[in-house]
């Protein structure tokens, strides 16, 4: 896919009918935060602006809209991802890409898919994407972003960490089921950390 070419103001416009305008100001800060951590760590600039913006293309679906979509297009659901919405707009908005506004790019699609849950093994460009989306400047503060902010300009694997470890602590706060995925990259991390 060429990048060169992208048209952020039409991108900008189609997603801004999809979300409310509070959804759409943080796809915008989110961007702008991946953007500088793309450049500090030496990943594709032009991939974190698009994964950035679009990251929350289905956050506004209905529940059983998503539901449906996602059984329509064969993404498997897992209890959890069932029970929570939150974990849902992930999957089906990696799926809405191509459709929705031309973006292909399987490094941009996976980083939109695992930023609520990450994985092992995450590339740079889907660290980011997760990292943003909890440290762009219009998000609530909550213990521990400032230490979570200077991590991420230094150090993504053990950024990862402290933020799945704060989402763990959210989820468990508010009595949710915390998802495998989450804990199998929590595990992953901490051997990446581990000694640092």
């Amino acid at each position: 896919m060429d990048f060169t070419t992208v048209d952020f103001e039409t991108l900008e416009k189609k997603l801004a009918t999809m979300l409310t305008p509070a959804r759409y100001q943080h796809s915008l800060g989110v961007m702008e935060t991946a953007e500088k951590m793309a450049k500090r760590f030496g990943v594709d600039v032009i991939k974190a602006r698009i994964a950035g913006l679009l990251h929350d293309c289905a956050k506004n679906i209905d529940k059983d809209e998503m539901v449906r979509l996602c059984d329509e297009k064969g993404i498997e659901l897992d209890p959890v991802k069932r029970e929570q919405r939150g974990l849902i707009h992930a999957d089906l908005g990696a799926s809405m890409l191509p459709e929705e506004f031309g973006i292909s790019d399987p490094d941009i699609m996976d980083a939109v898919k695992y930023h609520t849950l990450g994985r092992e093994n995450m590339t740079d460009l889907e660290k980011i994407l997760y990292l943003a989306d909890i440290v762009e400047p219009g998000r609530k503060p909550f213990d521990g972003m400032e230490d979570l902010r200077r991590l991420c300009e230094c150090d993504l694997d053990c950024a990862m960490l402290f933020a799945i470890e704060r989402a763990i602590d959210y989820v468990l706060h508010r009595r949710k089921k915390i998802h495998s995925q989450t804990l199998e990259t929590q595990q992953y991390f901490i051997t990446l950390c581990k000694g640092r």
